[in-house]
This record gives structure tokens, sequence and C-alpha cells, in this order.
């Protein structure tokens, strides 16, 4: 039965916040005949906004083939005797690379569903009722794995933007207010700040009093902002570098409201700015809430020290499904956890879905402040798992002794030292050794557009992280 409380015995400190009873809601999602997976082909989930789920019955996972060869990576191949065959029985052999074949198939074909099934909730975003349903969908399907889970709230104040604007010429163009802006009215003249942004970029033009506008791009929105206060604008509007929306946030506070345009809307203003003066009233209309998180944590019945974390977040920024980032990390931990199921590694693993990355990682954050000191020296790797859906090159970073071992294990991965940006740096902040999977940036990222993964892929990244996963729990 789920346990939907957080016991101390898992060595988890009191959090002093209610734990959500949350019901166990079975789901079932079929895969198209379009949806099949092709090699090499990113696949569009099909997002169906009035589906409901069924009860699926429970499906134990195809039993793994003996391998063709003896444990160990210097040993020899097993004879057919040891195999269980006859000497002469080449179609025995060959069956059992076929059924190996079945298998991952069906395996990459389940992630993928996993992966559609979150899409077709719609934007999983922290604090909204569509979470409870993500959540429920997650327990369930790790129920149905074989594992126990516990749902961990958590609280912490979420800007929302609540419809911000920019008026000129009795017309009104929407933008998005960025995350940590000051919210703010002003009527002041629009003036085009060249380049972008930079405090030799404002010297150039006179800003005091004004809303400046300016591009994204090579420095970070605080930034700008900064530089803005500094030369005395009021206001300031970011033009975002693509034709799409801006979804970002400010690194640190500043004191003048920051609306950010798509440069579809932007460009053509930075234009007229520049050639006339513009009269314009700014409308940015923000909040900050107090918003429930929820991870969810699954593990064996009795496993209560692990040596092994694997996460993901499962919540998306407003507007956006967010099938890539990060439906598709989420699913490919999932995918772990069913393929080590009825394995030895599964006793020293726990499988966590992280809510509320996108606001801050405050998910991971809660989770590493609530343990225990001995539970986070228990582990021996933090393995994070975000953005694996798309791109060919899969990217493995973090701790330098784990992106060298991964790098033994597998020289075809690409490796980087990257500490920041997703789930696995709240661990890292902890002294945790963490490993994050991560294919890189793509057009979709942060938009309405973010529908798209490719089953090989997910499977490739799930393949890639078993190994190594067993590697490092067996490692001395």
């Amino acid at each position: 039965m789920t346990n939907t409380k957080f016991p101390s015995i898992f060595l988890f400190k009191t959090l002093a916040k209610s734990w959500l009873q949350t019901p166990l809601v079975a789901v079932l999602v079929g895969l198209p005949t379009a949806c099949i997976a092709q090699p090499n082909r990113t696949q569009e989930v099909i997002q169906s906004p009035n589906s409901r789920y069924v009860e699926k019955p429970t499906r134990n996972l195809t039993p793994q083939p003996p391998s063709l060869l003896g444990k160990g990576e210097n040993s020899k191949p097993l004879s057919l005797q040891e195999r269980g065959l006859e000497r002469g029985s080449t179609d025995s052999v060959k069956s059992k690379i076929q059924s190996q074949a079945v298998v991952n198939t069906q395996e990459s074909n389940r992630t993928f569903t996993d992966v559609q099934a979150l899409v077709n909730l719609g934007p999983r975003v922290a604090g909204t009722p569509v979470m409870e349903k993500a959540s429920a969908y997650l327990i369930e399907q790790y129920r149905k794995a074989g594992y126990v889970t516990e749902v961990q709230t958590f609280t912490y104040p979420k800007f929302q933007d609540l419809g911000s604007n920019l008026s000129l010429d009795n017309a009104t163009v929407q933008g998005k207010a960025l995350n940590g802006t000051v919210a703010g009215k002003l009527n002041a003249p629009l003036v085009a700040v060249p380049n972008v942004g930079r405090k030799a970029d404002f010297a150039a033009v006179n800003v005091k009093g004004a809303i400046a506008i300016v591009r994204r791009g090579e420095i970070r929105f605080s930034e700008k902002a900064k530089n803005a206060v500094a030369a005395g604008a009021v206001g300031l509007v970011i033009v975002n570098n693509q034709q799409g929306d801006v979804y970002g946030a400010l690194a640190e506070e500043v004191k003048i409201p920051v609306l950010a345009l798509s440069g579809q809307q932007g460009n053509p203003l930075i234009q007229r700015a520049q050639s006339a003066p513009l009269n314009v009233s700014l409308n940015v209309n923000a909040q900050r809430r107090v918003v429930t998180g929820r991870n969810i944590i699954a593990h064996l019945a009795g496993v209560t020290q692990p040596k092994i974390i694997l996460g993901g977040h499962y919540d998306s920024v407003p507007g956006s499904p967010g099938a890539n980032d990060n439906a598709s990390g989420t699913a490919v931990v999932l995918a772990l956890a069913r393929n080590l199921s009825n394995t030895p590694t599964a006793r020293q693993a726990w499988f966590i879905a992280f809510d509320g990355e996108e606001d801050g990682l405050h998910g991971s954050r809660a989770f590493v402040n609530a343990a225990e000191s001995q539970f986070l020296s228990g582990l021996k790797a933090m393995v994070n798992f975000d953005m694996v859906g798309v791109n060919n090159q899969l990217g493995i970073g973090g701790t330098s002794s784990l992106t060298a071992f991964a790098r033994n294990i597998d020289p075809k991965v690409k490796t980087f030292g990257s500490f920041g940006g997703s789930d696995h740096a709240s661990f890292a902040q902890k002294n945790v050794p963490v490993l994050f999977f991560y294919r890189g940036d793509e057009p979709n990222y942060h938009t309405p557009n973010d529908k798209k993964v490719d089953p090989k892929l997910l499977n490739e990244t799930t393949q890639v992280a078993l190994d190594l996963i067993k590697r490092i729990v067996n490692a001395s």
C-alpha cells in the first residue's frame, strides 16, 4: 500500500508540514499507431486535453534473457551448455537475441508512454491541481513496478505573473514578467538601448526617467536590469533574440519592473524607438504566493539508507507541456526503476521525482535540507536526469571523479563539469557526489512547443545509466 507519510525511520527530520494524502490513480495511456518508435526520429507527444485515464492491469516486466557473456569485463564467453543450449543450436541463440530486442523495444515504448501521459496533463506548474494528477500517475507506476512511495510536501513563495503588458497607440502587447521582478505601472518614454545592455550601451543613450528597451543575449537579465537602474531608467523591457516568448528569471533583486517580449513583438518596437520618441504604458502585474510542492520518493520496502539516488524534476514552466523538460528525465528515472526492480541494485537505490525545480530547485533543496547528515554522507552518488529526450549527443556532468568513471565505462559519452542548473546542484552543495545526464538546449525549451522527444534517445539514456549505476553501487 502506498505510504503518503514520511516516517522518521527514514532518517529525515520532521518538516513541520502536513503530508498530502494522495489517492492512487491508475493510468492507461495508449500509444497511437503514429507513435511507434522509429530510429533517429523525434516523436511528437500527442496532447489530448479531454482524455481520461482508466485502470490498466498490472504487467510484469519481461524477464531479461541470460547474458551470452560471463560475469565481469574479462570473462570468457559462456559455453553453449552453460547457457542451457545444446551445441549447434544457433536458432536458440538467435531467439534469445531477438527476445532481448523485443524487451528493449517494449521498454522504449513504455518510457515514451510515460512522457505522453505527463504531457497529456498539460503544463505541470508547481502548486497547481495538475501536479496532483501528475504525482498520482507516478505513484501508481512505481507501485506497479513493486515500489512503495512517499509524498514529501514542502512550501515556498512562488512568483506569479497575473498578466503583464506594454501599451501604446491604443494597442496592447502581451509580455512575460521576469521571475523576481517587482510589480509596477508606469507611463514614460520608451528608449532603445543599443546592443545587449552593457554599461557602455546605456551610456550611449539617455534613459533617465524612461523605460529602456534592449535585446536579450550575452549578459544575464539581472545585469541588464542593474545597468538600467544605474543609468536612471524607471523600467526595462527585454526583447527575445528569437521570435518566441521569453520565460526567464532575474538572478537577483532589482528595483524596477522588468518585462520580456517575444522577438516578433519586440523588434518592431526597438526599430520605432530608434527612429522617433514613443510614449508607452508598462504594466508588470506580478506577485508572490505560497505554494505547496510534492516530491515523489520511491524505493523497495525497508530500504532506508540507499547508496544512490536517481532523480529528475517533473514540473514544467507555465504554458509548456514539458515533454523534454522534463518529462523525459522523469520517464527515464521510472524506466530505471522498472529495469532494476528485481535486481540487488534496487535495494541500494531511491528514485525521486522532484517538484518546484523550475522555480529554483525547491524540491531538491527541501529534500536535502530535511535529510539527516548521516543519510547524505551514506550516498555514493546522486544521479540527475534533465532534458534527455532531444539531441543525439548525451552529456554527463558533475563530480570529476564520477565523470571520469563514466568516461572510462563509455568513451563515447561527452563529459562536462557542470554543478548548476538542475536538481543535482542541491546535493552537490551538501557534498554528495553528483552526475548530471543532459543532452543540451533545444529550440522548444520553455515554450508551448516542447512536445517532442525521441524514444530511441530515452532508451539510450536508460541503457547508459543502468550500466553506470550498477558499477557505482558495486564500486569499493
